[in-house]
């Protein structure tokens, strides 16, 4: 019996051993993980918000009037008489406001936001937490990875600025605050974690989104993703909902893509990156089979334009890109990113696959940007655009054909503005019309309409002829240059 007791409560001591030692290990772990997730989020709130602006905005709208006129052909004999009567001619205008959300990176007045939400603005105004209301100029934006930067002046003003994070360090499951100006309503705090890395939504070239479950909606475009240090991680730009609304699905431009970008337009006004000059696609397992490949890791170079860096280096296409300056790529955005992350005039090894064995090229990269205004008509190191006769005229751009829904056989010049009351309003032309001829002679950029405007001065004609195209329909008109 005695043997019998003893038994019990030693089993019973161990079962309570083993119990509190459970407990002990659940509490350790609980606290472990209880560490990492804030008791509040109101003491980073208080220190950051002073950093997060709203951007208003404001564009002028040109809208036909008229519309119960009938459309007569230039010149008819009573176009005049429906032009003074609120005829086709005659347009009405109004304001478009819209808003989103910025962050102060520097106390001299440097200011990040979206390329989205000040895009086609006329009037820009940074709105800070106490309401004051500063005017912004543009200091640069690049579409392809929807980020700007405004400027201001503080004119005295004491503002609180806002460091970048490394975006790179950030993990799946880590807490993050996102503040901004959502429907308007300005200084609004929402909490999440990082959902997910390295997201292509298709929105551009080098797409690597953060995704997170913060609750992000119209109006925090452009505004900051903080990681719990109070580091800008991310620029919150986009939301996949089908309401409009939060749906806990929200992207961020990570800092490691956004902040050399940054950098770029605060020191050039404009991106400046690298160009290998090559065309890509990725390796499927039908194509490295007939490689010799024994994955699909690698870049296909489908095509090399000649004079471009790549060609002038004796890459071809069919060789598979494998390693770019000494990193392993495996798809074609991470090539376009890595290559766009590089310095202009850099010489970097480019490792490749080429008839069954592995080969070493060094290529000194170009200007993507020049290389595009190249393919697009222009010259390189002119301006882009040009104001002739009331007409601002620019060379077509990939920016342009899409704001105009311009077809892909459309290039040259294009008109994107035309002054009120010019002649060239007056005579029916408009934004997205094209210009084939000056005085007769084809043009294709707007340096060559800068030259023959120079030689026309040098006569004494008072008329420039143009030829001038909308749609499938071409006329030629008249615009005087006196005055």
């Amino acid at each position: 019996m005695q043997a019998k007791a003893e038994t019990r409560d030693k089993t019973r001591y161990l079962v309570m051993t083993g119990l509190i030692a459970l407990t002990v290990a659940v509490s350790f772990v609980t606290n472990a993980f209880a560490r990492s997730a804030p008791d509040s989020f109101a003491d980073l709130t208080e220190k950051l918000s002073p950093a997060v602006v709203n951007i208003s905005t404001t564009q002028i709208i040109k809208a036909e009037r008229g519309g119960d006129f009938p459309q007569l052909p230039p010149g008819h004999p009573f176009e005049d008489f429906f032009k003074d009567f609120g005829g086709r001619d005659k347009e009405k205008k109004r304001k478009a406001t819209s808003l989103g959300s910025g962050f102060v990176i520097d106390k001299d007045g440097l200011v990040v936001t979206n390329n989205h939400v000040i895009d086609g603005a006329d009037e820009i105004f940074v709105i800070f937490q106490d309401g004051e209301k500063i005017a912004a100029e543009v200091v640069g934006t690049d579409p392809k990875t929807d980020v700007a930067v405004l400027r201001i002046d503080p004119d005295g003003k004491d503002i609180t600025s806002v460091k970048w994070g490394d975006s790179d360090k950030a993990r799946v499951g880590d807490w993050v605050l996102a503040i901004g100006n959502p429907f308007g309503l300005g200084g609004t705090v929402t909490a999440g974690i990082i959902s997910a890395r390295g997201r292509d939504i298709r929105s551009g070239p080098y797409d690597d989104y953060i995704q997170t479950d913060a609750s992000i909606n119209k109006g925090n475009s452009g505004g900051p993703l903080f990681n719990m240090k109070g580091e800008v991680i991310g620029i919150n730009t986009a939301i996949f909902s089908q309401s409009g609304g939060s749906i806990g699905i929200g992207f961020s431009v990570p800092s490691e893509l956004a902040q050399p970008v940054v950098a770029q337009l605060i020191k050039y006004g404009k991106t400046r990156r690298g160009w290998l000059g090559v065309v890509i696609q990725n390796v499927t397992e039908e194509l490295a089979d007939g490689l010799g490949l024994d994955n699909t890791d690698g870049v296909l170079i489908a095509g090399v334009p000649e004079d471009g860096p790549a060609f002038k280096a004796g890459i071809k296409a069919g060789d598979v890109v494998l390693k770019f300056n000494g990193q392993d790529v495996s798809k074609t955005r991470e090539l376009s990113r890595l290559v766009a992350e590089t310095a202009v005039g850099a010489k970097i090894d480019v490792e490749l696959w080429r008839n069954g064995e592995r080969i070493t090229k060094t290529v000194t990269l170009g200007e993507l940007e020049k290389a595009e205004t190249q393919m697009n008509g222009g010259e390189v190191e002119n301006d882009p655009s040009v104001d002739v006769l009331g007409m601002s005229l620019s060379t077509v751009t990939p920016a342009i054909r899409e704001r105009y829904k311009l077809s892909d056989d459309v290039n040259g010049v294009i008109v994107v503005d035309v002054a009120d009351g010019s002649e060239a309003a007056e005579k029916d032309i408009r934004p997205g019309d094209q210009i084939l001829e000056v005085q007769l002679k084809p043009v294709s950029s707007v340096n060559e309409v800068k030259s023959l405007m120079k030689d026309f001065k040098a006569t004494d004609r008072k008329s420039v002829l143009m030829l001038v195209k909308r749609g499938l329909n071409s006329r030629f008109v008249a615009l005087s240059t006196e005055g």
